[in-house]
């Protein structure tokens, strides 16, 4: 596993760096944008922004191996994922509202804090004090999922008076670079794991001087910006008239619900599939997280003027790669017969349909969602989505260690047909649909190419 390891790793980065080199090199000269006044803002947000994402990157490898290192029986660390879980659907059902009325900044600060006290407690190896990490981690993952973009969004309309056709080449940006943190984030565990003999709980000590650095970061050079809240009952009401007056809400709703679910117990699966044969955790990682980004770059020149294939495709295709994978883990997972390298094979194409599947669904979302119900709606789906991923986990809880990622596979494969039917009602209802088409290049508003 660790020869292969490393020369997937190796093969996906270059794959990755080709395709984005030829993109770069196919794509038409555009304006570049010049505004100082903007660059300075954008860096501004960046720097705040990327030390967040790495920070939280950073703690991926490793959190499974830490929790088997203090000898937690696997059903005691599936408790610890569904209480990480519960805490991130609970707080992210009140983050916009409570952002809103503490202000962004002081949300980000307030990130940079819970996220710092949540690394702390993984040095604890008492079960209650990791069950409050846990519940601080979810708190910080809302924040950091809501905080961060309600904040630029404001300054950039309100504070600055920026065109909001530039917004998009933020994020778009902001989204590149946070696949390669995502990269060099499982580079660096495995290296802070191996070099500073604190074991698996290293890369968490190493996150806290990046969350300390974001959070100083934000106090320095961000302004405070508030908005108006709107009742939470209000918000979730409009959500779900929405849901239900159009049935490609349901059935987008439904997709993200099933598809995500399994992501989030594939999460929790890979460590102890993988970590018994001797796989380097961070180097794995890493390999997962370059998959996703080829995933992303196939993505965009899928949806390019000389390709033009439409999100809605590129959505099935990533189901289907989903459901494939899920079929072969539950064969490569059987008890005795265990086939790490077909394991390892199966988790880097999931990995891949998972940098096809987040920006079709995003640009669905966007199309099929009004903006006025976007977090109403989002709410909705954020319920059965972490539901159904708290009752896999459980149930592996309670299953036999020898055949119970086994059936966790296959019931996932389950979930995943379900989608696969999803997808194809969804298919149905929107074929004819121009809106939900991706628009012909020519004639698209400036945006500026950063």
């Amino acid at each position: 596993m660790l020869v292969t390891a490393y020369l997937a790793f190796v093969g996906l980065l270059a794959s990755c760096l080709g395709l984005e080199l030829s993109r770069c090199r196919a794509k038409p000269p555009g304006r570049a944008c010049s505004n100082p006044s903007f660059l300075q803002f954008q860096l501004d947000f960046y720097q705040v922004y990327f030390l967040a994402l790495a920070a939280d990157w950073l703690q991926a490898p490793y959190l499974y191996k830490l929790y088997q290192h203090y000898y937690f029986l696997e059903g005691q660390i599936a408790i610890l994922y569904v209480c990480g879980l519960a805490s991130t659907v609970l707080f992210g059902l009140v983050a916009s509202s409570l952002v809103d009325w503490l202000g962004r900044k002081k949300s980000c600060v307030l990130f940079s804090l819970t996220y710092s006290l949540c690394c702390l407690t993984k040095l604890s190896q008492d079960y209650f004090v990791l069950l409050v990490g846990r519940a601080l981690g979810g708190l910080s993952t809302a924040l950091l999922f809501s905080a961060f973009e309600a904040w630029y969004i404001h300054e950039h309309v309100e504070r600055h008076d920026f065109p909001a056709e530039w917004i998009p080449a933020t994020f778009a940006r902001a989204a590149f670079w946070n696949h390669v943190l995502a990269v060099v984030a499982g580079v660096a565990a495995e290296a802070v794991a191996s070099w500073m003999g604190l074991g698996p709980v290293a890369p968490f000590v190493a996150a806290i001087p990046l969350l300390a650095l974001a959070g100083a970061l934000a106090l320095r050079n961000w302004g405070e910006n508030y908005d108006r809240q709107r009742a939470f009952s209000r918000t979730c009401a409009g959500g779900l008239r929405c849901l239900l007056s159009d049935r490609r809400v349901l059935l987008l709703g439904t997709i993200q619900a099933l598809f995500e679910s399994v992501i989030f117990i594939f999460v929790f699966l890979w460590t102890p599939v993988l970590d018994p044969h001797g796989a380097p955790l961070g180097i794995v990682f890493s390999s997962f997280m370059a998959a996703s980004l080829l995933g992303s770059s196939l993505y965009r020149i899928a949806t390019s003027k000389r390709y033009h294939l439409q999100p809605m495709h590129l959505l099935s295709l990533a189901v289907l790669i989903v459901v494939f994978s899920l079929f072969m883990l539950t064969f490569s997972t059987s008890p005795g017969q265990e086939s790490p390298v077909e394991s390892f094979i199966a988790f880097l194409l999931i990995e891949l349909a998972c940098g096809l599947y987040f920006p079709s669904m995003s640009f669905l979302r966007r199309k099929v969602i009004p903006e006025t119900e976007q977090a109403g709606v989002l709410n909705w789906f954020r319920v059965p989505l972490h539901l159904l991923a708290c009752l896999g986990l459980l149930v592996l809880h309670d299953s036999d260690r020898k055949t119970g990622t086994r059936n966790m596979f296959s019931i996932c494969s389950a979930v995943m047909v379900m989608a696969l039917l999803a997808v194809v009602g969804l298919f149905t209802v929107v074929r004819h649909d121009a809106e939900l088409r991706v628009p012909s290049p020519t004639g698209e508003p400036y945006a500026p190419e950063l």
